[in-house]
C-alpha cells in the first residue's frame, strides 16, 4: 500500500466500541499467543472469584466443554440486567461492550478484585466468535448472545434456575484473531481453577471437562470437586515434595496490612536440598514476575533468618544473601488489596510501592515469632542453610580444585545470581544492563549452567579513566570479583569462573553504547580473555511477529521487512521490544539464552602483534580522551560503508 503525502483531519481513524480490542488484541491480552489464548478464561474466572472474595458466591462452576469452548458460572448476585441511568441500555449490555465499565472503580460493590480496569469481560467478548451470558435474577434466567463484541439478539428468559441469583458465561475465542490450530489446553484450566480454589479457602470450585480431551497419561481428572479448608497450607503441601522438607509444619500466617485496609497471606517451607518453587499472588490474580508483595516478602524472610542467625551467633547465615536463603525454600505469598496497580492488563508483576514496605514489616515480624516458638525446625534451618551457603562457597574440599580456588580469592558481588555447576567447562555469564533485565534473565536461565551480573547503567568508560579511576567503580569491581580471574598483569586464564562471557543488552542505541563500553573493558583490560576465545555478544530480537497466530522473532529492520516479504498474505502483528526487561522469561529464554536456539556472536582479536596495536590504537581514538582524534575518525569514515574486525 502507497503511503500519502498529505497528512490531515481525513487520515485520523476513530476505532469504536470494541474494534480497537480486535484491532490490537496484544494491548489488552499481551498478543495472541497460547498464553492470551487462556488469559481469556482467566479474565471470566475471576470475575467470579471476586463475588466469592466479596462474600456473595459459594459455588463456581469451571466446564471445559471441548478444546475451543469453555462454560464458567458462579452463584453469585448475578450481572445487573436493568436499565443503565445513563445509556438507556441494559446495564449487561454496558458492561458487554463497552471498555472500562463495571463495578470495580469504587470500593462500594467490591473491597478487593482481581478486575481494576472494567476491560476484563467486554474483551473476552470482542475477541470471541461466540459467547453467550445468563443471568439469574430471583431464580429466573435472562440469556443472551453475542459474536466478535456485537449483539446478536436482545435478552430474553429462559425459565427457572435451581439457585437465586448467578452468572454464566459460555464462550469460544475467534479463530480470526488466535489461529485456527489454538485450544484450551486442560491442564491448564485445570490449575488455574485449582489456583483459585487454594487462594479463597472455602470457596467450592467444580471442575469438569469433556473426557475426549484428556489423554491416557493426563493428570487431569474428568470431574472434580475442589475445595481447600487449609488454603495456602494446603496449596504448599500438596505441591512440594514432602520427603525432603526441613519441617512438617509450614510456616502459615495471614495478617492486616495496617492502615490500607489489605490482607496479606504467606506459607513457607525449607527444604534439604535446592527447590525452586515460589508465586505470588495479589487478589488472587497469579503474578508470575513477582512484583513488590514478593520483593517485600523475600527482603522480610532474609531480615528474620539473618536476624535468628545472629542471635544463636551463626556468622555465615547472619551473612547470607536473599538467594542463599531462597535457594532452600519454597513458598506462596497472596494479598487482597483495594485498587492495586499492574504491569499491564495481564497482570503479570504487581507495582504497588506501597504494598513492599508492609510485607516487608510483616514477613519479618511473623517469621521472628514463628522461629522461636519452633526451636528444632528453627535450629535445622540454621544448619541446612549454613551447610549449603558452605558448599556454594567452596568450602568444602572435595568440590572441584580449580573452582574453589576461584571462590576462595574473591568476595562475590551480591547481585551476581551464580550458577549451581562447580565447574567451570560449560558455565556462562550474562552481562546484563539493569535490575529489570536482570530480573527476566535469572527467570529464563539455566541456573546450572548460567549465571545472571546485572550492571546500573553505563559502565566507566576505561580509556577514559585512569587505574585509581578504574579500581574504585563499583560495576567494574562487581564484574572484576564475578570473573575471578584479575586484570592487566595480573589476568590469571586459570582462575577464570565462566567458560562464556555474554554481553547481553539491549537491541537499541543504549544497549550498544553499554555494549561498546564494556568491549573496551575487555579489550584494554583483558585481551586475552578474548584470544582465548571466551567472549560473546548475545543477539536479542528487536521485534516480535504474530504471523497468522504463530509469534516469531526479528533481529532488526532489515529482518522484520523479510519476514513481511515472505508473508505478504498472512495477518501479521508486530510489537517491538523495548528492552530485554520487557520481554517475558520464556520469550528471552528461547530467543536469546537457551543454547539449543540462540545466537551468539564470538568476539576475536587479531593475534599478531602489528594488527593488535592496530586495534589498541583504533579503540583508543575512538574512546579516548582527545576528541579530535575520534572526530577526525568519523569524518574519515562517515561516507563508508564500515565493517570492524577487532
Amino acid at each position: 500500500m502507497a503511503i500519502s503525502k498529505t497528512y490531515s483531519a481525513n487520515d485520523i481513524e476513530v476505532l469504536e466500541g470494541l474494534a480497537p480490542v480486535r484491532k490490537r488484541p496484544g494491548m489488552y491480552i499481551g498478543g495472541t499467543d497460547e498464553t492470551a489464548y487462556h488469559h481469556l478464561a482467566n479474565e471470566i474466572l475471576d470475575n467470579s472469584i471476586d463475588e466469592a472474595v466479596a462474600g456473595y458466591a459459594k459455588e463456581i462452576v469451571v466446564k471445559l466443554v471441548n478444546k475451543n469452548t469453555i462454560t464458567i458460572s458462579d452463584d453469585g448476585r448475578g450481572i445487573p440486567i436493568d436499565k443503565h441511568p445513563k445509556k438507556k441500555k441494559t446495564a449487561l449490555e454496558v458492561v458487554m461492550t463497552t471498555l472500562h465499565s463495571g463495578g470495580k472503580f469504587n470500593d462500594s460493590v467490591y473491597k478487593s478484585s482481581a478486575g481494576l480496569h472494567g476491560v476484563g469481560l467486554s474483551v473476552v467478548n470482542a475477541l470471541s466468535s461466540k459467547l453467550n451470558i445468563q443471568v439469574t435474577k430471583s431464580s429466573k434466567i435472562y440469556s443472551q448472545d453475542y459474536s466478535k463484541g456485537k449483539i446478536l439478539n436482545k435478552l430474553k428468559t429462559k425459565g427457572k434456575n435451581k439457585i437465586k441469583n448467578g452468572t454464566q458465561i459460555t464462550f469460544s475465542p475467534d479463530p480470526e484473531i488466535f489461529g485456527k490450530d489454538a485450544n484450551f489446553k486442560p491442564e491448564k484450566i485445570y490449575e488455574l481453577a485449582k489456583n483459585k480454589a487454594y487462594l479463597q479457602k472455602g470457596i467450592k470450585i467444580n471442575w469438569e471437562c469433556n473426557k475426549d480431551l484428556l489423554n491416557r497419561k493426563s493428570s487431569v481428572p474428568s470431574k472434580e470437586t475442589l475445595l481447600f479448608s487449609k488454603g495456602l497450607e494446603e496449596f504448599l503441601k500438596n505441591e512440594i515434595n514432602q520427603n525432603n522438607i526441613l519441617h512438617e509444619k509450614v510456616c502459615f500466617q495471614s495478617g492486616n496490612l495496617e492502615d490500607k485496609k489489605g490482607i496479606i497471606e504467606f506459607a513457607l517451607q525449607f527444604n534439604k536440598e535446592k527447590i525452586k518453587y515460589n508465586k505470588a499472588f495479589c487478589n488472587t490474580v497469579y503474578n508470575m514476575n513477582g512484583g513488590t508483595h514478593d520483593a517485600g516478602f523475600r527482603s522480610g524472610i532474609a531480615k528474620s533468618i539473618r536476624k535468628y542467625a545472629k542471635s544463636k551467633n551463626n556468622k555465615v547465615v547472619n551473612k547470607a544473601t536473599q538467594d542463599d536463603i531462597f535457594d532452600q525454600a519454597a513458598y506462596i505469598v497472596s494479598v487482597y488489596i483495594s485498587n492495586p496497580e499492574f504491569e499491564g492488563q495481564t497482570k503479570h508483576k504487581l507495582s504497588s510501592n506501597f504494598v513492599q514496605k508492609y510485607c516487608d514489616a510483616f514477613a519479618s515480624s511473623a517469621f521472628d515469632e514463628w522461629l522461636n516458638r519452633n526451636s528444632k525446625a528453627a535450629k535445622n534451618i540454621l544448619n541446612v542453610l549454613e551447610e549449603k551457603i558452605r558448599e556454594k562457597n567452596i568450602y568444602d574440599l572435595n568440590q572441584n580444585v580449580e573452582r574453589q580456588s576461584a571462590f576462595r580469592k574473591i568476595r562475590l558481588p551480591g547481585k551476581l545470581s551464580d550458577c549451581t555447576s562447580d565447574k567451570t567447562e560449560g558455565t556462562e555469564l550474562f552481562i546484563v544492563e539493569g535490575d529489570s533485565a536482570g530480573g527476566s534473565a535469572k527467570q529464563a536461565r539455566d541456573r546450572m549452567t548460567q549465571a545472571i551480573l546485572p550492571l546500573r547503567g553505563k559502565i566507566l568508560n576505561v580509556k577514559s579513566s585512569n587505574a585509581a579511576k578504574i579500581l574504585a567503580n563499583s560495576e567494574i569491581n562487581n564484574l572484576l570479583q564475578a570473573l575471578g580471574c584479575g586484570r592487566g598483569k595480573n589476568y590469571s586464564k586459570k582462575d577464570l569462573r565462566y567458560e562464556k562471557i555474554i554481553i547481553m543488552t539491549d537491541a537499541d542505541v543504549d544497549g550498544d553504547h553499554i555494549s561498546t563500553l564494556l568491549l573496551t573493558f575487555f579489550i584494554s583490560e583483558m585481551p586475552q580473555l578474548i584470544l582465548d576465545g571466551h567472549l560473546y555478544l548475545a543477539v536479542p530480537p528487536l521485534y516480535k511477529l504474530n504471523i497468522s497466530g504463530k509469534s516469531t522473532y526479528a533481529i532488526d529492520e532489515s529482518e522484520k521487512n523479510k519476514l513481511l516479504k515472505d508473508n505478504k498474505k498472512a495477518k501479521i502483528e508486530i510489537s517491538r521490544f523495548k528492552g530485554l526487561g520487557e520481554m517475558m522469561p520464556a520469550q528471552l529464554k528461547e530467543t536469546t539464552m537457551n543454547k539449543e536456539t540462540r545466537k551468539l556472536i564470538k568476539v576475536v582479536l587479531p593475534v599478531q602483534k602489528p594488527k593488535m596495536k592496530k586495534t589498541n590504537k583504533l579503540v583508543s581514538d575512538l574512546m579516548g580522551k582527545n576528541a579530535e582524534l575520534r572526530l577526525k575518525f568519523i569524518s574519515e569514515n562517515a561516507n563508508k560503508s564500515l565493517s570492524l574486525d577487532i
